[in-house]
Protein backbone atom coordinates (compact mmCIF):
# COMPACT_ATOMS: atom_id res chain seq x y z
CA UNK A 1 0.00 0.00 0.00
CA UNK A 2 1.66 3.52 -1.24
CA UNK A 3 -0.78 5.44 1.68
CA UNK A 4 -1.48 3.98 4.94
CA UNK A 5 -4.36 4.49 7.48
CA UNK A 6 -2.62 7.78 8.68
CA UNK A 7 -5.24 9.59 6.98
CA UNK A 8 -7.83 8.37 9.07
CA UNK A 9 -6.08 7.15 12.24
CA UNK A 10 -7.81 9.88 14.30
CA UNK A 11 -11.19 9.20 14.08
CA UNK A 12 -11.28 5.63 12.82
CA UNK A 13 -12.79 4.16 15.64
CA UNK A 14 -15.32 6.81 15.46
CA UNK A 15 -16.32 6.06 11.63
CA UNK A 16 -16.38 2.46 12.41
CA UNK A 17 -19.24 2.93 15.18
CA UNK A 18 -21.03 5.45 13.26
CA UNK A 19 -21.38 2.85 10.46
CA UNK A 20 -21.40 -0.78 12.70
CA UNK A 21 -22.04 0.44 15.88
CA UNK A 22 -19.82 -1.85 18.61
CA UNK A 23 -20.35 -4.61 16.55
CA UNK A 24 -16.99 -4.82 14.91
CA UNK A 25 -15.62 -4.34 18.63
CA UNK A 26 -17.67 -6.74 20.38
CA UNK A 27 -16.80 -9.27 16.91
CA UNK A 28 -13.04 -9.25 18.08
CA UNK A 29 -13.92 -8.79 22.21
CA UNK A 30 -15.47 -12.51 21.41
CA UNK A 31 -11.93 -13.60 20.11
CA UNK A 32 -9.81 -12.32 22.95
CA UNK A 33 -12.00 -14.57 25.49
CA UNK A 34 -10.37 -17.59 24.05
CA UNK A 35 -6.30 -16.28 24.90
CA UNK A 36 -4.80 -18.83 27.05
CA UNK A 37 -3.01 -16.73 29.95
CA UNK A 38 0.92 -16.07 29.59
CA UNK A 39 0.46 -16.10 25.77
CA UNK A 40 3.06 -14.85 23.40
CA UNK A 41 1.04 -13.07 20.97
CA UNK A 42 1.17 -11.34 17.23
CA UNK A 43 -1.25 -8.79 16.60
CA UNK A 44 -1.33 -7.73 13.05
CA UNK A 45 -2.95 -4.91 11.87
CA UNK A 46 -3.45 -3.68 15.86
CA UNK A 47 -5.03 -0.09 14.23
CA UNK A 48 -5.35 2.34 17.23
CA UNK A 49 -4.75 -0.37 19.68
CA UNK A 50 -8.37 -0.48 21.88
CA UNK A 51 -7.83 -4.17 22.12
CA UNK A 52 -4.44 -3.69 24.12
CA UNK A 53 -6.65 -2.26 26.92
CA UNK A 54 -9.15 -4.78 26.40
CA UNK A 55 -6.52 -7.89 26.48
CA UNK A 56 -5.67 -5.91 29.85
CA UNK A 57 -8.63 -6.41 31.42
CA UNK A 58 -9.03 -10.03 30.34
CA UNK A 59 -5.30 -10.78 31.08
CA UNK A 60 -3.79 -8.18 33.47
CA UNK A 61 -0.90 -9.55 32.89
CA UNK A 62 2.02 -12.61 31.88
CA UNK A 63 1.09 -11.41 27.69
CA UNK A 64 4.13 -10.90 25.96
CA UNK A 65 2.45 -8.89 22.26
CA UNK A 66 3.77 -8.12 19.03
CA UNK A 67 1.86 -5.42 18.12
CA UNK A 68 2.25 -4.40 14.41
CA UNK A 69 0.83 -1.94 12.04
CA UNK A 70 1.42 -0.24 8.83
CA UNK A 71 0.53 3.23 9.84
CA UNK A 72 2.59 5.47 12.40
CA UNK A 73 -0.24 7.29 13.40
CA UNK A 74 -1.92 4.44 14.61
CA UNK A 75 1.08 3.36 16.61
CA UNK A 76 1.03 6.39 18.24
CA UNK A 77 -2.03 6.09 19.37
CA UNK A 78 -1.49 2.20 20.52
CA UNK A 79 1.57 3.12 22.40
CA UNK A 80 -0.42 5.54 24.48
CA UNK A 81 -2.93 2.40 26.14
CA UNK A 82 -2.98 1.10 29.03
CA UNK A 83 -1.74 -2.76 28.77
CA UNK A 84 -1.35 -3.32 32.53
CA UNK A 85 1.47 -5.19 33.46
CA UNK A 86 1.79 -7.13 30.13
CA UNK A 87 4.41 -6.72 27.84
CA UNK A 88 4.21 -5.04 23.94
CA UNK A 89 6.50 -4.10 21.78
CA UNK A 90 5.24 -2.21 18.47
CA UNK A 91 6.64 -2.37 15.07
CA UNK A 92 5.62 -0.08 12.28
CA UNK A 93 6.11 -1.42 9.19
CA UNK A 94 4.41 -3.60 6.50
CA UNK A 95 4.29 -6.97 7.92
CA UNK A 96 5.26 -8.50 4.75
CA UNK A 97 8.49 -6.72 5.53
CA UNK A 98 8.78 -8.40 8.85
CA UNK A 99 10.96 -11.66 9.84
CA UNK A 100 8.94 -13.40 13.06
CA UNK A 101 10.17 -16.39 15.34
CA UNK A 102 7.76 -18.99 15.02
CA UNK A 103 6.94 -19.54 18.21
CA UNK A 104 3.88 -17.16 18.89
CA UNK A 105 0.85 -18.98 20.63
CA UNK A 106 -1.95 -16.75 19.29
CA UNK A 107 -2.12 -14.41 15.91
CA UNK A 108 -4.92 -11.92 15.79
CA UNK A 109 -5.58 -10.27 12.59
CA UNK A 110 -8.64 -7.99 13.09
CA UNK A 111 -9.91 -6.49 9.71
CA UNK A 112 -6.39 -6.46 8.28
CA UNK A 113 -6.51 -9.61 5.26
CA UNK A 114 -9.27 -7.98 3.62
CA UNK A 115 -6.61 -5.16 2.35
CA UNK A 116 -4.96 -7.11 -0.15
CA UNK A 117 -5.38 -8.75 -3.62
CA UNK A 118 -5.10 -12.45 -3.77
CA UNK A 119 -1.35 -12.25 -4.62
CA UNK A 120 -0.63 -10.29 -1.87
CA UNK A 121 -2.46 -12.37 0.85
CA UNK A 122 -0.73 -15.65 -0.05
CA UNK A 123 2.12 -13.83 0.94
CA UNK A 124 1.11 -12.31 3.94
CA UNK A 125 -0.71 -15.76 4.88
CA UNK A 126 2.35 -17.41 4.60
CA UNK A 127 3.94 -14.95 6.48
CA UNK A 128 1.61 -15.53 9.57
CA UNK A 129 1.58 -18.96 9.33
CA UNK A 130 5.07 -19.40 9.40
CA UNK A 131 5.18 -17.44 12.84
CA UNK A 132 2.64 -19.57 14.96
CA UNK A 133 3.38 -22.33 16.83
CA UNK A 134 2.27 -25.98 15.93
CA UNK A 135 -1.74 -26.00 17.64
CA UNK A 136 -1.26 -22.34 17.96
CA UNK A 137 -4.57 -20.11 17.94
CA UNK A 138 -5.10 -17.86 14.94
CA UNK A 139 -7.96 -15.25 15.97
CA UNK A 140 -9.74 -14.40 12.72
CA UNK A 141 -12.16 -11.66 12.25
CA UNK A 142 -13.10 -9.44 9.05
CA UNK A 143 -16.08 -9.15 6.36
CA UNK A 144 -17.22 -11.81 4.29
CA UNK A 145 -19.39 -12.17 1.17
CA UNK A 146 -23.34 -12.39 1.88
CA UNK A 147 -26.17 -12.81 -0.71
CA UNK A 148 -27.69 -9.56 1.04
CA UNK A 149 -27.64 -6.69 -1.34
CA UNK A 150 -26.86 -4.13 1.08
CA UNK A 151 -23.73 -5.54 2.38
CA UNK A 152 -22.87 -5.74 -1.11
CA UNK A 153 -23.22 -1.95 -1.62
CA UNK A 154 -21.92 -1.52 1.51
CA UNK A 155 -18.55 -3.41 1.00
CA UNK A 156 -18.14 -1.84 -2.53
CA UNK A 157 -18.49 1.36 -0.88
CA UNK A 158 -16.21 0.91 1.53
CA UNK A 159 -13.37 -0.76 -0.77
CA UNK A 160 -13.85 2.91 -3.44
CA UNK A 161 -13.53 5.01 0.41
CA UNK A 162 -10.06 2.82 1.63
CA UNK A 163 -8.60 2.86 -1.68
CA UNK A 164 -8.96 6.65 -2.07
CA UNK A 165 -7.71 7.64 1.38
CA UNK A 166 -5.75 4.76 2.79
CA UNK A 167 -4.32 3.03 -0.58
CA UNK A 168 -5.90 -0.01 0.10
CA UNK A 169 -5.12 -2.40 -3.15
CA UNK A 170 -8.11 -4.64 -3.19
CA UNK A 171 -11.09 -3.98 -4.72
CA UNK A 172 -13.28 -6.60 -3.49
CA UNK A 173 -12.74 -9.42 -0.84
CA UNK A 174 -10.16 -11.74 -1.26
CA UNK A 175 -10.62 -15.10 -0.92
CA UNK A 176 -9.65 -15.67 2.84
CA UNK A 177 -11.62 -19.00 3.86
CA UNK A 178 -10.15 -20.31 1.56
CA UNK A 179 -6.79 -19.68 2.31
CA UNK A 180 -7.17 -21.04 6.05
CA UNK A 181 -8.62 -24.51 4.49
CA UNK A 182 -5.71 -24.98 2.08
CA UNK A 183 -3.30 -24.44 5.23
CA UNK A 184 -3.61 -26.97 7.70
CA UNK A 185 -5.93 -24.64 10.01
CA UNK A 186 -9.51 -25.81 11.55
CA UNK A 187 -12.05 -23.96 13.10
CA UNK A 188 -12.31 -24.17 16.89
CA UNK A 189 -15.49 -21.93 16.81
CA UNK A 190 -17.02 -19.35 15.29
CA UNK A 191 -19.75 -16.76 15.53
CA UNK A 192 -21.30 -14.45 13.13
CA UNK A 193 -22.29 -10.89 13.17
CA UNK A 194 -24.81 -8.65 11.30
CA UNK A 195 -26.45 -11.73 9.51
CA UNK A 196 -23.32 -12.70 9.05
CA UNK A 197 -21.82 -9.75 6.70
CA UNK A 198 -19.07 -10.28 9.71
CA UNK A 199 -17.19 -13.91 10.72
CA UNK A 200 -15.22 -14.25 14.01
CA UNK A 201 -13.41 -17.37 13.97
CA UNK A 202 -10.94 -19.55 16.18
CA UNK A 203 -8.96 -21.11 14.22
CA UNK A 204 -6.18 -23.94 15.05
CA UNK A 205 -3.32 -24.73 13.12
CA UNK A 206 -2.79 -28.67 13.36
CA UNK A 207 0.83 -28.99 11.51
CA UNK A 208 3.49 -26.83 9.72
CA UNK A 209 2.67 -26.04 6.51
CA UNK A 210 5.15 -27.53 4.05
Amino acid sequence: MKRSYDTIATFYDRLARIIYGNTLMNAQIYLLKKIPPNSRILIAGGGTGWILEELSRIHPSGLSITFIDISPKMIALASARNVGGNKVAFVTAPIQDISFPNDFDVVITPFLLDNFSEETLKVIFLKIDTSLATKGLWLFCDFQNTAIWWQRTVLKIMYLFFRTFCGVEAEKLPHINEAFEQNSYTIKEEKAFISGFVMARVYEKISHSL
